[in-house]
């Protein structure tokens, strides 16, 4: 049995991803995915969060993936 964390995804995939994330012409449905990619590929539930409600008016995709590769569930 591993005891490794699971691999994340690599920080400029993750940004490109954000890009297409936040471009307005990328369709709903290759949001839709891009989204699901990002928080399994992140491991962040939080992701679309940092991307949409932040509470800067503009995050840079370097931000966003920034803050979701430093996310860390607590554990109980």
């Amino acid at each position: 049995m591993s005891t490794q964390p699971p691999r994340r995804m690599p920080h400029e995939e993750a940004i490109f991803l954000v890009e297409r994330l936040i471009n307005p012409e990328t369709p709903q449905d290759q949001s839709s995915e891009i989204l699901t990619t990002l928080q399994q590929g992140l491991a962040c539930p939080h992701i679309s969060d940092y991307v949409f409600w932040s509470s800067d008016p503009n995050p840079t995709p370097e931000k966003v993936v920034d803050r979701a590769m430093a996310y860390r569930p607590i554990a109980f």
